[in-house]
């Protein structure tokens, strides 16, 4: 099946190239009419880069190697680092608009697009302290993009995130009022200013009306219900411990992508179900199963890595997401299922470029149900991992193939069953 829409997978970046060079342009043309003083945390950013030899090597040379061995499209590109903080500075102070002709919800990913592809731009975005510089300047955008400073983007305007094209957006295909529908479904208020929400990240974050998203089976624990408004991305069978997961068909390595953790050993010759948020979904996860979590944390990575065997792919992230489960920003918090043919599993959120905020609300020891909320993505993060055990013998329903063309299921809508090892388990 094929999904027709202006955007790659996702609807991070648009798929037409031309749509993404042409942003890139006035990005350009802007950042150079109205010249500003750079931002403390980039002039930070920059002695970074000027001062230590091999990050100034490689932020010289990522950009040079874009025009060196092949001008992508011919359009104007970013030249060199320098160029790319002016343009990063002027990011810094805007939160993304809408486009329904090409959405530009990864900005910054979109001015590394192909420098992010090239040796130096792989051999950058691995090091851990470029990552931990890059991370500064992402926190402090995420804390502009949480202000009031960042609600001017909910406007009913073309370019609003309340407007008639975005509503449409965010509503099932073939809605007939998507207005009414976001009313009907967010909490919101209609009849507040930006419809009650204070800034762009409190939209980005919002949360659904009770009975909006009913769970499937609440008192069936033979049922496994999706964690994330999300797409299937891939089902992986018999996972290894260890495997390479830079190659082509980037295969899951579990000890990378659940860093060492002893919990792993649950894991090897298990099941992993990935699938990936769109733009506009909903960024909020949620218990798939009923049990007690018995751990929950965050994993340092990296956010503009892409696998080598995409270098040349303008699609990266988006065709990396195998190989992010092992080297990006991710949330494992492991569940000790309540029904024992389930036993121990695992859901991971994994950043993807950005933002990358992974936010565990949950707490090691505490009870939950099916429908609870885990935590949430802020302004970043759109892929996210299922782990399983070998002796889980499960059922997915799905209609259609998992890729990158699939479409949106529910979340807390039934995506597995487990064949019965023992009695069926339902709570009262």
């Amino acid at each position: 099946m094929t999904i027709s829409n202006p955007y790659r997978v996702g609807e991070w970046l648009p798929s037409d190239q031309a749509v993404l060079d042409a942003w890139i342009s006035d990005q350009i043309l802007a950042s150079e009419a109205q010249p500003r003083k750079l931002l403390p945390v980039i002039q930070e950013f920059q002695a970074f880069i000027e001062e230590d030899a091999a990050v100034f090597m490689l932020f010289s040379q990522m950009f040079t190697e874009v025009h060196q061995t092949k001008n992508p499209t011919g359009k104007p590109q970013v030249k060199d680092y320098k160029q790319f903080l002016r343009l990063l500075n002027h990011i810094m102070t805007h939160a993304p608009r809408f486009n329904e002709t090409g959405l530009v919800g990864f900005p910054i990913n979109a001015l590394l697009d192909w420098s992010m592809g090239t040796a130096s731009g792989f051999a950058a975005f691995l090091r851990s302290d470029i990552n931990a510089q890059l991370q500064i300047v992402l926190d402090e955008w995420a804390r502009f993009l949480g202000s009031p400073d960042s609600v001017h983007v909910l406007v009913d305007k073309p370019w609003g995130w309340l407007g008639e094209a975005a509503f449409k957006s965010l509503a099932p295909p073939g809605t007939q009022n998507p207005r009414q529908y976001f009313i009907e479904n967010f909490n919101c208020d209609p009849y507040a200013p930006h419809f009650g929400f204070t800034s762009w990240d409190d939209f980005f974050t919002r949360t659904f009306r009770p009975g909006a998203r009913p769970v499937d089976g609440p008192n069936h624990n033979r049922i496994i219900n999706n964690a994330c408004e999300s797409a299937p991305y891939r089902i992986a069978r018999n996972v290894s411990r260890k495997d390479q997961f830079w190659i082509k068909g980037q295969p899951y390595s579990l000890e990378h992508m659940l860093d060492h953790d002893p919990l792993l050993e649950h894991f090897i010759g298990g099941t992993i179900y990935q699938a990936f948020l769109s733009a506009s979904s909903f960024h909020r996860w949620h218990s798939p199963v009923n049990g007690q979590i018995i751990k929950a944390y965050n994993i340092d990575g990296t956010y503009y890595s892409e696998s080598l065997m995409n270098r040349h792919d303008p699609a990266g992230p988006n065709n990396s997401q195998g190989y992010i489960t092992s080297v990006a920003a991710r949330a494992p918090i492991f569940i000790q299922a309540d029904n024992p043919d389930i036993g121990l599993m695992c859901v991971m959120p994994v950043g993807m470029a950005e933002v990358s905020t992974n936010q565990i609300t949950v707490y090691e020891g505490q009870q939950v149900k099916k429908g609870d909320q885990l935590g949430m993505f802020h302004f970043g993060g759109s892929t996210h991992c299922m782990f399983f055990r070998p002796e889980t013998r499960l059922k997915f329903h799905l209609d259609e193939e998992p890729g990158l063309n699939s479409q949106n299921l529910l979340v807390n809508s039934k995506l597995a069953t487990v064949e019965k090892n023992s009695p069926d388990i339902a709570v009262d």
